[in-house]
């Protein structure tokens, strides 16, 4: 399909190439057909140089598509009552939504960024989390206590449901793909699964109300937010055992992410409106708590580790924060009513040149050929 801008580039050039004439000359016209055919090979361009972002909005039944280069909204999607968290297959493909509202899955496809199925699950789905190898999710359902299982190749159900403790709320799943960690935010517990068998091998106990976790990318420590306790607590991955003291943090922690280098968590706490950085070397918080929007969620870090974008409840924002400086960049990005997760497509955006720019480049080829068979004439 041919657009506007094309249309005013190979325009250009048929004047350009045949002025002076009273009509039209053949080099005019084979360089205008040459041109149309190599920008409508160009395609349509990707406006993005990063990943997109892909924010979860309970509020409005929807999940916002951010274009993390421009800090723009794409787009909007709409997805089933109070979608909670979001996660992306790790090639990029499908994001699978968490609809907390309607006891379903919403599986969308980032190619289009639109909803190919939904998919019943338990009562109240709130975490997702993807296995390593994109094979399946594990979806929490903290109305019915379990945790869902699906197979991404057929997006159905597989097996019965998991029960975990009460309430189960954040999920993680370990780089090996071998364990699944769940926080239960009414049994201040956190269950293990093991993915071979889908059933659950030792359950560990934590602080008060444990809501958000992560684990390191080696796969050697587990972090849990407890959000009725101020603190986070740490778990070693290898004994499944808390070691040391919890993490003093902000009021009611909510979400962690931790940065691809694993140097690095950062805390939503939903209460003080603030972020808390924790050294994982030292499990010690490091400078200042963080001030963003209100409410902050359960965030997430970028693949390439430079941003942490934070989901603002009650504000109906984004908070960027760069983790070079810890300092919110920007101002916040407005999207949909009430967000509450973050999920990044984590395979790169292929760059193609904007239409504008490739019409411009195109335009001086077509002209410097012109200009050939110009001189060529001339000398004839």
């Amino acid at each position: 399909m041919i657009s506007n801008e094309m249309m005013e580039a190979t325009t250009l050039i048929t004047r350009w190439s045949t002025r002076g004439d009273r009509k039209p000359r053949l080099r005019g016209v084979v360089t205008t057909v040459i041109c149309l055919i190599v920008l409508s090979l160009a395609g349509t361009p990707t406006a993005s140089a990063g990943p997109l972002a892909y924010v979860t909005n309970s509020g409005s039944g929807n999940v916002s598509v951010i274009d993390t280069a421009t800090k723009a909204v794409l787009t909007n999607i709409s997805v089933g009552l109070t979608p909670e968290q979001i996660a992306v297959t790790p090639d990029g493909t499908r994001a699978y939504v968490a609809n907390g509202g309607s006891n379903t899955v919403s599986v969308i496809a980032t190619a289009t960024n639109t909803v190919t199925t939904t998919i019943a699950v338990g009562s109240n789905p709130f975490g997702v989390a993807i296995t390593p190898n994109g094979a399946f999710a594990y979806i929490t359902n903290q109305g019915s206590s379990t945790v869902s299982v699906i197979s991404t190749a057929t997006n159905t159900v597989v097996g019965g449901p998991i029960a975990v403790g009460p309430s189960p709320a954040g999920i993680a799943i370990t780089p090996s793909g071998s364990t699944v960690y769940v926080a239960n935010f009414g049994s201040n517990t956190v269950s293990v699964i093991a993915t071979a068998t889908n059933t659950v091998t030792t359950t560990i106990a934590v602080g008060s109300s444990p809501a958000g976790i992560a684990i390191t990318p080696s796969g050697g420590t587990v972090y849990v937010t407890n959000f009725n306790a101020d603190s986070v607590s740490v778990i070693n991955a290898a004994t499944n055992t808390v070691v040391g003291s919890p993490i003093a943090v902000g009021s009611s922690p909510a979400g962690i992410a931790i940065t691809p280098n694993g140097l690095r968590a950062y805390v939503a706490n939903f209460v003080s409106n603030t972020v808390s950085v924790i050294d994982t070397a030292t499990n010690a918080v490091v400078g200042s708590p963080l001030s963003v929007d209100e409410r902050p969620d359960f965030l997430a870090v970028s693949p390439d580790g430079g941003s942490v974008y934070v989901p603002n409840q009650n504000s109906n924002t984004v908070s960027v924060i760069a983790t070079a400086t810890n300092a919110v960049v920007g101002s916040p990005i407005a999207i949909g009513t009430a967000p509450t997760g973050v999920a990044f497509n984590r395979v790169n955006v292929p760059t193609v040149p904007t239409l504008s720019d490739s019409a411009l480049l195109f335009l001086f080829v077509a002209m410097a050929v012109s200009l050939a068979l110009r001189i060529r004439h001339t000398k004839l």
